[in-house]
This record gives C-alpha cells, structure tokens and sequence, in this order.
C-alpha cells in the first residue's frame, strides 16, 4: 500500500502542498515544449513535403548553431554571422535538393528514408572537420539575448523565470504560429500538402518539385538554426543537441507527422509530462525519468492511437 501510496497520492499532494513549484514546473516544462514542438516542426515540414521522416534535421540544427558560433570565432560580426548561416542553410537546401532528392524523384519511401541517414553522418563528419567536436558557447550577448532571470512571488513562494527561457518561449511561438498559417493557408502550402500526396499528381498540374523542395527544406534550416540558438543559449553547442532533436520523434508519434498543430499539442505534453515526471516521480523511480518518459508516453499513443492526436486514420482495402 505504502509503494501505492507514493506513486498515485504523494506526488499530487506535493502539488496541493506546494504550488509555487508546481508552477515553476510547468513553466519549465512549457518552454521546453515549445522547443520540441519547434524542433518536430521541421520534421512535419520535410514529411509534408517528401513523406519520409527525415534523420538529418538533428544534425541539421547542431550544423547550424555551430555555423553561427563558428564564423563568430572566425571574426565575423554576430549579425552578419547570423545572416551568412541562413545563407548556409539556403546552400545546404539546394544541394539536398540538386543532389539527394532530385535524383529519387518517385523512388521508394524507404531510399528517401535512408538518403537522410548518409545526410545526417556527411553532416556530422564535415561539422566536425570544419568545426572540431568540442563544445561551443552560443553567443548570447552578441545576439542581444538577456541574461538573468526575473522572480515574482506567487502562492506564497517565489518563482523564477529565466529571461533566456521567456525569449525562447515567445521566439519559438511567433515561429510555430506563423508557419503553421503560411504552410496551411497559402498557395506554397498547399502545393506541400498536393507534393506530399503524390509526386506525379503534383507535376502532371505544373507544380515543381525543386522549388517546393528548396522552399521546404530551407525553412526546415530556418527551424533549425532558431532551436540550436535556443537550446544552445540554455546549454551549449555540441553534437549531443542532435540527441535532444530526436526527442521530436515521440512529439510527432502524439501529434501526428503530418500536422503542425499536431506538432505544437505534442510538443508541449511531452515537455510538460517530462519535468512533471522527473520533479515528482524521480524520486520514486530513479533519477534520469526525463530521457526515456517520452517515449513511454509515445509508446502508449502507438498502442492506442497510432496516427496520433491529429493524424489521419488510414484504412486500407485488401
């Protein structure tokens, strides 16, 4: 009764009994969901336009915080390194495009799948040639993110919000929140979503694969320089953020992989659901609940709903 006790009744008590944390808590939770919701939303993007879940947006968001940092290093001015690396990201589109993609134009899903694998380990391999493989500290000054934090008090304790988090928050959402309306109500967006249908329907009405390709790619390399600035600012610059993007995987098994609501829902329960487990369950379970909850989580929505909170249900005729 008592191990009963302890994992269904003491942590909500905790809750009741101290809500500050609680909330201090969800806050953390929240920006971290955010950031997940942004890093799946690159994954939604390449899916929507290719239906291959694309391996390489991991790296692609350690390949673009270590361009920034790296040109910074290199004596260019943080603005003008910030513009540059977009313009790396554009170059890295249009070599995918010229010569991953074009060439397994309505090839099999799974040798799109795998053409993504050799991206990601090109990725790694150059990174780590140009860049080296220690650690960066991402410019946050030169960028003119704030430091610090801000504490109020709030049910009777005190909450502290760290400024870097509030401007990942609102950065991240601004983001999230205009893709989603330029991706489902303009003419590019919906020429994604005839792309993503069918390769052949999509020419035979004129719509060109290269372009949609190149636009979809390129934003994907937008999305993901904003999460390595954002997480690198909270942490560091190094290949280990590859295994934190991976984290988009059970996001998008919740939202689904091909809605960019899905991936903003998802983002933020698995965010939530992690700190939440880890502050009050941790303890209970062992320390380290924050790597695997995700994907318990995820492995309960495969079980119960497979195409996920706002996937498509496929029924097939045999």
């Amino acid at each position: 009764m008592d191990i009963l006790y302890n994992i269904f009744i003491d942590p909500f008590v905790q809750m009741g009994s101290a809500p500050d944390l609680l909330v201090q808590t969800l806050w953390e939770g929240l920006v971290s969901g955010v950031l997940y919701a942004l890093i799946a939303l690159g994954f939604v993007l390449i899916f929507k336009a290719s239906g291959v879940f694309n391996f390489a947006q991991g790296i692609m968001v350690v390949f673009a915080a270590l361009t920034l940092v790296g040109l910074y290093e290199a004596g260019v001015p943080a603005i003008l390194a910030l513009i540059l690396t977009i313009g790396v990201m554009f170059v890295l589109a249009v070599g995918v495009e010229r010569i991953v993609l074009r060439p397994l134009v309505n090839q099999p899903d799974i040798i799109l799948f795998m053409a993504t694998f050799g991206l990601t380990y090109f990725l790694i391999g150059f990174g780590e040639l140009v860049f080296g493989g220690n650690p960066k500290v991402m410019i946050t000054d030169q960028l003119y993110l704030p430091r610090g934090s801000v504490e109020f008090e709030m049910l009777g304790g005190f909450v502290s919000l760290q400024k870097i988090d509030i401007t990942a928050a609102v950065i991240a959402s601004v983001m999230v929140a205009s893709l989603a309306v330029f991706f489902q109500k303009t003419r590019i967006g919906r020429a994604l979503r005839a792309v993503a249908d069918s390769h052949k329907a999509a020419l035979s009405v004129g719509i060109s694969l290269n372009q949609i390709w190149i636009i979809v790619w390129f934003t994907a390399g937008i999305v993901a320089l904003a999460t390595g600035i954002m997480w690198g600012a909270r942490s560091e610059v190094s290949f280990a953020l590859q295994i934190i993007a991976l984290k988009a995987l059970p996001v998008l098994i919740l939202g689904g992989f091909t809605s960019v609501p899905g991936a903003i829902v998802g983002g933020l329960i698995i965010g939530v659901g992690e700190k939440l487990g880890e502050f009050y369950w941790g303890p209970l379970v062992g320390s380290g609940i924050e790597s695997w909850l995700a994907y318990v989580i995820a492995l309960g929505f495969l079980l119960f709903r497979p195409q996920g909170l706002f996937g498509e249900k496929i029924i097939e005729r045999i």
